[in-house]
């Protein structure tokens, strides 16, 4: 049997090589662009899904949040008072707006000589102790300028502790409150002397 093939025959096979692989690069071509869409359309649904979890989570947090304050506002001028700062008004979420900025404090507790600023948080970073110097505390008079010449001082309240953040806050002047089982504590020992923030005026 021979297997010589005459040049029409070669040309014949290799007409039809070509064609297969155009067929071949075709194909490709569609499953290439099949899997593009595949992958845009999975970005879309993930893009999709992560915003309604953010939604979730932010709504979660805040609620979250608000049930911290709760727990903190009743005993928060009896401890205070304990403490020797007799504040005898509690307010929560204290808004004020300056120059297009605006600041929300947690809880305000007050007498009419004193202040104490109270940031709440499910569980305390030292980041967050630092964003509350600088920014509550730090331009507390800037918002709130009815309070200068008050003696003003600050705190965190929280029910979990990351990384030492207690004692940062402790070091920092800051009154540390902490929630376990339903009741909550001033933690700073007696040898604490807390720091006063903001232009003071003795008499």
């Amino acid at each position: 049997m021979t297997t010589d093939l005459t040049f029409e025959q070669v040309m014949q096979l290799f007409l039809e090589s070509r064609k297969q692989l155009e067929e071949n690069g075709r194909q490709l071509a569609e499953v290439r662009e099949q899997f593009k869409q595949t992958d845009e359309r999975l970005a879309k649904q993930s893009k999709e899904t992560n915003k309604k979890i953010r939604e979730v989570m932010g709504l979660f947090t805040s609620q979250w949040g608000k049930m911290m304050e709760a727990l903190v506002k009743p005993d928060a001028l009896r401890l205070f008072k304990e403490r020797g700062i007799t504040v005898n008004y509690c307010m929560p979420r204290v808004e004020a707006h300056v120059g297009g900025r605006n600041m929300e404090i947690d809880l305000l507790l007050e007498n009419g000589r004193e202040v104490v600023v109270l940031e709440v948080k499910t569980t305390l970073k030292v980041d967050d102790v630092k964003e509350f110097l600088a920014e509550e505390l730090g331009e507390f008079l800037t918002f709130f300028p009815r309070y200068q010449g008050y003696k003003i001082y600050g705190g965190v309240a929280a029910l979990d502790v990351d990384h030492g953040a207690d004692k940062f806050a402790y070091r920092n002047g800051l009154f540390v409150l902490l929630v376990a089982g339903g009741v909550v504590q001033i933690k700073n020992d007696e040898k604490f002397i807390p720091k006063m923030f903001g232009e003071v005026i003795t008499v």
